[in-house]
């Protein structure tokens, strides 16, 4: 009969468990599990959107750009990713969401520089232009951002008129707030860049007062309209007027060369006519007294006195020496 040993071998201390073994397989499977997990923590992705700030025992030693990128595990080096290539935005008087806008009374109501209210919203678009600076900075860069521009807002909105506000004087507006925010950014140095500022919308805060308004632009794009088209009337006419004008200045410069050549003619006929006057005087004299007298009196009968030293004259009709066209 076989005994209790016999019938149980693990009972023998030479088929023992070894503990040595043991704990020898299981620090080896945990330096495995360590040596893994360090491995897969030692890599890290950067999209082209981001970039991401390397920290070594807390002090920035790198930023990387877009890729797989290695790093020292078990927290040694730490990853911050930052999006610097997306455009952000920051809405004042209002929060939308999709197709849902709800207004923020608190931040668009506003006093104008001639004592009204006004409500104003703005959109304003920013970028991060140096992560490390946004990141240690300030312990939040956004927050700095929404209060500058709130502040300026009201400072240049304080200091316009309502007429401005909510007409033509919005491009001004937001020109003056870009340009102070913008100043005030570089020497905070957060790590921020503007780079846009819009009034969404800007109104009175009465149905009365806008009303009024709208009544107001009306009158303003009916006058752009009447002065629109008086514009082009004139552009039409201008035309017109200087064709005519043109036209007349050549009708005057040919009367002109004609009348010109007109006394050119006559003085060419006074001067024959005076050379022959200069060859016989009395009788070229006499026959311009008789055409003179012929012209000026038509139905007068004209008689030559041929009287001499005698007593005797003679009477000769002057018509019978013309032919008898009685002086015509």
């Amino acid at each position: 009969m076989n005994n209790w040993s016999d019938r149980f071998p693990f009972g023998n201390k030479k088929d023992s468990p070894d503990f040595g073994k043991l704990t020898k397989y299981i620090v080896v499977g945990v330096l495995l599990a360590i040596i893994i997990i360090g491995a897969m923590t030692c890599f890290y992705t950067v999209d082209d959107k981001e970039q991401a700030v390397v920290t070594t025992f807390g002090a920035v030693t790198d930023i990387t750009e877009a890729g797989v990128h290695f790093k020292l595990p078990f927290g040694i080096q730490q990853v911050e990713k930052v999006e610097v290539n997306v455009y952000q935005k920051i809405e004042l008087g209002y929060t939308s969401d999709g197709d849902n806008y709800v207004t923020n009374t608190s931040e668009s109501t506003m006093i104008t520089g001639d004592y009204n209210i006004v409500n104003v919203d703005f959109f304003v678009e920013y970028k991060i232009s140096d992560p490390v600076k946004y990141l240690y900075t300030s312990s939040d860069a956004e927050l700095v951002l929404r209060n500058l521009i709130q502040s300026q807002v009201r400072n240049v909105v304080g200091s316009s008129a309502v007429d401005s506000v909510l007409t033509d004087g919005k491009e001004n507006i937001q020109r003056q707030v870009k340009e102070l925010v913008t100043g005030i950014l570089e020497e905070y140095d957060i790590g921020l860049t503007l780079v846009e500022v819009r009034i969404q919308d800007a109104e009175p805060p009465t149905k009365q007062v806008i009303e009024a308004f709208k009544a107001v632009e009306t009158a303003k794009q009916q006058a752009e309209a009447v002065i629109n088209d008086a514009k082009a009337y004139q552009n039409a006419q201008i035309p017109k007027a200087e064709a005519d004008a043109d036209q007349l200045i050549q009708n005057a410069t040919y009367l002109k060369t004609k009348r010109i050549n007109e006394a050119k003619e006559q003085v060419a006929m006074f001067n024959a006519m005076y050379a022959q006057y200069a060859l016989n005087p009395e009788i070229t004299r006499s026959r311009m007294y008789y055409e003179a007298i012929s012209q000026i009196l038509p139905g007068v009968k004209l008689y030559i006195n041929t009287a001499g030293d005698g007593d005797m004259q003679m009477l000769l009709p002057l018509e019978s020496l013309m032919g008898g066209n009685g002086g015509k």
